[in-house]
């Protein structure tokens, strides 16, 4: 079924929100894509695996697709314990270990508490200087 103008409005401000809580780390990490559908955003250092030699180490994007707005923390990954915090309700949006996904602009808490999880995974990346 295409979407309609008001659908794509709808996405367009569920970017615009999501986009908002990692944008506040966009100055100590490195935008590689910033355009209406995705926002990217790696850490300055290179990852020290082997595999991934010359790469830089993701943090978090957020992408437009077709039926929602994806919002995608890469520290959630490494980190256990951070995802342990994640409460009953964000973690109903949560699409495989590091992956948000929503149609609407979250509710103020879920907005919040997104915040919190991004600035944790911040404080991750600086304690194990890759920012």
């Amino acid at each position: 079924m295409p979407r309609t103008s008001s659908s794509i409005a709808d996405f367009s401000s569920v970017f615009a929100a999501l986009k908002s809580v990692l944008g506040g780390h966009a100055k100590k990490l490195h935008v590689v894509v910033d355009n209406d559908s995705e926002y990217t955003l790696v850490s300055e250092v290179q990852c020290p695996l082997p595999e991934k030699k010359g790469e830089r180490i993701y943090f978090g994007a957020v992408k437009a697709g077709k039926a929602y707005v994806s919002f995608h923390l890469f520290p959630l990954y490494m980190n256990p314990e951070l995802v342990s915090t994640i409460s009953p309700q964000l973690k109903r949006r949560m699409q495989g270990k590091t992956c948000f996904n929503f149609k609407t602009i979250p509710e103020a808490s879920l907005l919040k508490e997104l915040k919190a999880l991004t600035s944790a995974g911040f404080r991750i990346f600086r304690q194990r200087k890759w920012v």
